[in-house]
This record gives structure tokens, sequence and C-alpha cells, in this order.
């Protein structure tokens, strides 16, 4: 393909042009791409990490707590519902990548742009707020998590010293503090591509704590001698009517939250090398990641549940209370601290590239922000690159998310919120649609009305998932002061 296209560029321009067009046929330029950018490395692995490292978040922890409201049958089964919806969805995206051909169409480097490019301006700009949103309130859930667990260490370790007479309040707020310190330091690294070990500390911290949460519910199985919970989840008189009904699509929005990963799917394509084309590549570690977190969010949901009962905590970990061995909570609590700094960085990367992107785009002749200053650091071999608007932008940023986690900790409803929020238009809605587009799926045809149905099914979902989180964070309204201690 590329050698044809230098081909006929040979009749209509000068020499410098073939030179440009034939660089991937060119040895001496073995380090580029066919975009011209650094040659990319990622393989099935290294994008398999990624992917689970996005996806196994915060939102195994409040498995538990949704399999409880639904109960043994529809629980694992809403689950297994998700966990299929987005395979299919992902698969459907990851022919998105590339506009036209699949192994020399123009690449898409995010959502974004496939968006852009495949379905036109106005979709675009509403896909841009939705994501935009959705990372944005991702980062408030991580500082909310991560200062929970934080709380969670110095609470049992408290307790511990007391011997459980101190009841230990404290406030959240110095930890999201210190947890919004990290990530100024910490988003001032650029680019998604340059910080692959991340994600691999990250990937190892999630199944750390994970693991954990999984085995101390199956000591407290063991310990209660019986498996606890019912068929039909909560039972009403724990609850009233009505709020089984709000509780059960709360859950639904939990579950869609902890498999909303599809809007980082392209940047994570977009490392991948190729040939193979890189969407063979990406639909075999969507098959893996989606493979192993599903069994994964299985055992830990369904062991917190088989644990507790209709008594199952919203977070898994804080909920096993002060029992020995209080040290495996505290490691398990400092991994998903370790875990959400990294994760914090994955999701809000793709904020802070579109604003200076745009912001670049808009002023280039501005010295204040566009101008890179290199800096030399001891001990590192290249000079750190940087310009004032970005170190300022992200600081804001940070500082913004910190003071919003701060303003309203009681964030699992919102995370259900946004769960609801991303997850029918990013995960399902807009894959569909560009695969029609970009595959030319006859109207009305058997594929083009099941892709609807789908589409339709999941919108009603979301709806209902974030009626049931409005609900939720209603009735934290009515008892909440800002920023008091929470615990």
């Amino acid at each position: 393909m590329g050698e044809t296209a230098a081909a006929n560029n040979h009749h209509h321009h000068h020499g410098h042009q073939v030179f440009d067009v034939s660089v991937p046929q060119q040895p001496a330029f073995k380090c580029f791409d066919d975009d011209g950018r650094l040659k990319r490395t990622g393989t099935v692995w290294t994008a398999s990490a990624h992917i689970i490292t996005a996806v196994i978040g915060s939102g195994v922890l409040s498995l538990a707590w949704a399999i409880a409201q639904l109960g043994w049958i529809a629980g694992p089964a809403v689950m297994l519902l998700f966990s299929f919806v987005t395979l299919y969805s992902s698969t459907l995206l990851s022919d998105c990548y590339r506009t036209g051909d699949a192994v020399s169409g123009k690449r898409n480097y995010t959502y974004m742009d496939a968006v852009r490019s495949i379905l036109g301006g106005f979709k675009f700009k509403i896909c841009g707020l939705i994501q935009y949103l959705n990372l944005f309130g991702i980062a408030v859930g991580y500082t909310i998590a991560a200062s929970i667990s934080m709380m969670a260490i110095k609470r049992s370790n408290c307790f511990h010293k007391s011997g459980g007479k101190d009841p230990c309040h404290m406030s959240s707020n110095p930890y999201m503090i210190i947890f919004g310190v990290t990530e100024i330091l910490l988003s001032q690294v650029p680019d998604f591509d340059q910080i692959w070990w991340i994600s691999i500390v990250a990937a190892v911290m999630s199944f750390t704590y994970s693991a954990i949460g999984l085995a101390l519910g199956i000591v407290q199985v063991a310990a209660n001698g019986v498996f606890k919970g019912s068929l039909t989840g909560i039972s009403i008189g724990t609850v009233t009517q009505t709020q089984k009904i709000w509780r059960t699509f709360q859950a639904l929005g939990d579950i869609a939250f902890a498999y909303s990963y599809s809007v980082v799917l392209i940047e994570i394509q977009d490392t991948v090398r190729s040939p193979p084309a890189e969407s063979t590549t990406m639909k075999k570690a969507t098959k893996i990641s989606i493979a192993v977190t599903t069994i994964f969010y299985m055992l830990c949901g369904s062991m917190g549940y088989a644990a507790f009962g209709d008594a199952a905590p919203g977070n898994l970990l804080t909920g096993f209370g002060f029992y020995n061995p209080f040290w495996l909570l505290d490691i398990a609590n400092a991994a998903i601290v370790v875990h959400l700094i990294g994760a914090y960085q994955v999701f809000s990367q793709p904020i802070f590239a579109f604003v200076e992107k745009s912001v670049s785009e808009r002023f280039p002749d501005s010295d204040l922000l566009t101008k890179e200053l290199q800096i030399k650091i001891p001990g590192f071999r290249s000079p750190y690159k940087t310009n004032v608007f970005r170190v300022v932008f992200r600081c804001c940023f940070v500082v913004l998310t910190t003071v919003i986690s701060m303003l309203m900790p009681f964030f699992n409803d919102v995370v259900g919120i946004l769960g609801a929020l991303g997850f029918w238009p990013l995960t399902v809605y807009f894959p569909v649609e560009m695969y029609i587009k970009q595959r030319k799926v006859e109207k009305w045809s058997t594929r083009w009305v099941c892709l609807q149905m789908l589409s339709v099914a999941c919108l009603v979902i979301s709806v209902v998932a974030g009626v049931g989180s409005i609900a939720g964070v209603m009735l934290d309204l009515k008892v909440y002061k800002p920023f008091q201690s929470t615990y």
C-alpha cells in the first residue's frame, strides 16, 4: 500500500515527496511508524496490563455490596451481562482505531479523534463533554477512595493501640490533601506512553488488594461455616421496599462503573506496535483482560457477599471491621492507595493532553503557553522539558479535584452516577455508531437492528442506574456538612 502511494506520488511531485511518503520502507527510519511518530513497541501483554490497570480500579471494592443488593441469581448474571457488553463494544471500538482501512487507514490517537473522523463534528462535541466529565469524575472518585483507604490504615492502627475502646473519629481532609500533593508532582511527568511502569506497578497493586479482599472473604466464610446471602438479595425489612428498588438500581451503576474503561481503549491501542494490525492485537488483549477481570470480580464480589450477607459493606476492605490480622488490611489499603495514585494519572492524562493541545493551537505564538523550557536534572541524561502553562494547568486541575472531593466525600453514590453517565454513551452508543458507519452496515439489516437493540437496552440500564444513584445522593445530602469529619 505504502509503495504504491510512493510510486503514484513520484509522477506528480519532486523527489523529496517520495522520500516523505515511503518512510515506512526506509531502513534508515526503523525508529519511526507510518505517521512519523516514534516506533510503537506495545504488545498483547503490555496492552492487557494497561487494560487490567484501567478496569480493576476501586470498582472491585463495591462489588460485594452490589451483589448483596441483587442476590445470588441476578448479581452474577448482571456481572456477566456487563462483561459481554464491554467485550463486544471493545471489539467494535478496536476496529475504529484506523479510519477506513484496518492496516493503512489514518490513525486516530484518542477516542475523541475516532469519533471526530468517523462521526463528525456535532457528535464529537457531545462525546468530548461526556468523556472529559467522566474522566474528571473518576479523578475525584479516586481521590476520595484513596483518602478512605489511608484513613482505614490510620484507624485500624489506632483501634489496635486502644484495644478497641477509642472509636477513632477523624477527618478525611488531610489525607485528600496528601493525595493531591502527590498527584501534583506526578502530573508533571509528560505523556501516556512513557509511564509504562506505572501500569505494571498498578496492576500488581490491584491484584494485591483484590486478592487480600478475596482471601479475607474466604476466611470469613470458613469462620462462619455457612454461605450467607439469599437468592434475591437484601431482604425487605432490612431495608424498605422503595430503598430496595433504589439500591438495586444503584448496584447496576456500581457494576457498570467497575467495567467502564472503553474511554482509554484507543489511547492504549495507540501504544501497540504493528504488524500485525493493531486491531488484531487489541482484540486479543481485550479478551485476555476481560476474562481475567470478570473471573476476579466474580470471586471478590461473591466471596464478599458470602462472608457478610445482607450487611456487605460499600467498600469491601473497610468493612472487615478491625479484625486481626490488622496488618494484612493495612497492606491491602496501602496497595489501594498506590494503585489509585497511578490510576489517577492514567485517567487524567487525556484531559491534560486535550487542554494543552487546544491551547497551543489557539495561541501558537504565545511564549508563556507554548515555549518549551529545558531543565537539567542531575542524574538524568535527558533534560526535563516543560512549559509554564502545563505546570500551572495541571496543578489547578489536581487542586480542583481535591477540593471537590473534600466537599462531597460520600462518593460511592456519585461514582454510581458516573458509571451510569459514562456507560451508555461511551461504552455502547459511540462504539456502535462508529462501527455501523465504519463497516457501512445497512439500515434495518439484521445486524443493524441487533446493534440498535443492544444500544437501547444499555440506555435503559444507564438511566435506571443514574436515577438510583441520584436518589442515593439525595439521601446523603440530608445528613451532610461540608468539610466535616466523616468517620
